[in-house]
């Protein structure tokens, strides 16, 4: 993941797309929102099995290229972040339930 974090800090540096922590996490959310519609669009708002589109692919690029700049603001290391998360998980699966529990 690191390469990926080195790619994508150095496309915002050579285009100048610094911002701040809140702009790439409002970012976040907007992708999010035009996946969300794409896939409700290519479903029929539920109402067929959802083919996967050039479109759902691109939203989903959109996603990460906008996670990993977020990430990328804050100087977290995602593979990292992404370790630490998975170790919890696997704990609250051998507890028996994957969901969030309310002390985390």
């Amino acid at each position: 993941m690191r390469q990926l974090q080195d790619k994508v800090k150095i496309f915002c540096e050579d285009h100048n797309l610094s911002t701040s922590a809140e702009v790439r996490l409002i970012d976040l959310v907007s992708e999010l929102g035009e996946l969300a519609k794409e896939i409700l669009l290519n479903s029929d708002y539920g109402k067929k099995t959802i083919d996967l589109s050039e479109h759902i692919e691109e939203e989903v690029g959109d996603i990460i290229f906008s996670l990993v700049a977020l990430s990328n603001s804050f100087n977290i290391d995602m593979e990292a972040s992404l370790d630490r998360v998975m170790k919890k998980y696997e704990l609250r699966a051998h507890n028996g339930s994957i969901g969030s529990s309310s002390n985390e």
